[in-house]
């Protein structure tokens, strides 16, 4: 079965930085867009990051850009979030998603993904 298992999250102080990682099985990795999403408690979840099957182009959330990377290793069926400069508003619980794709576009709905990882916490101290 499909499995998106996250790592890498933990508590920083504001101005740090975290690097989270997400491998996934069972899955033809590169037929897959990959997306990031966050939820903090008491809010929805919310759209951070997402790159295409083969990695050629990126989108992120307004309230990251500039700040957070997303890649991916078609090699090893991994996808990464560099998240720097992180700010107490970054905290939340994030989770790795994928997304079937015939083409090389990338979604921003959450509920156009399939698979999800069980979440990983991010906690930002000010």
């Amino acid at each position: 079965q499909v499995q998106l298992v996250e790592s890498g999250g933990g508590l920083v102080q504001a101005g740090g930085s975290l690097r989270l990682s997400c491998a996934a099985s069972g899955l033809t990795f590169t037929n897959y867009a990959m997306g990031w999403f966050r939820q903090a408690p008491g809010k929805e979840r919310e759209f951070v990051a997402a790159i295409t099957r083969s990695g050629s182009r990126t989108n992120y959330a307004d309230s990251v850009k500039g700040r957070f990377a997303i890649s991916r290793d078609n090699a090893k069926n991994t996808v990464s979030l560099q998240m720097n400069s992180l700010e107490p508003e970054d905290t939340a619980v994030y989770y790795c998603a994928a997304n079937y794709r015939r083409n090389n576009l990338i979604s921003v709905v959450a509920a156009v993904y399939e698979y999800w990882g069980q979440g990983t916490q991010v906690t930002v101290s000010s």
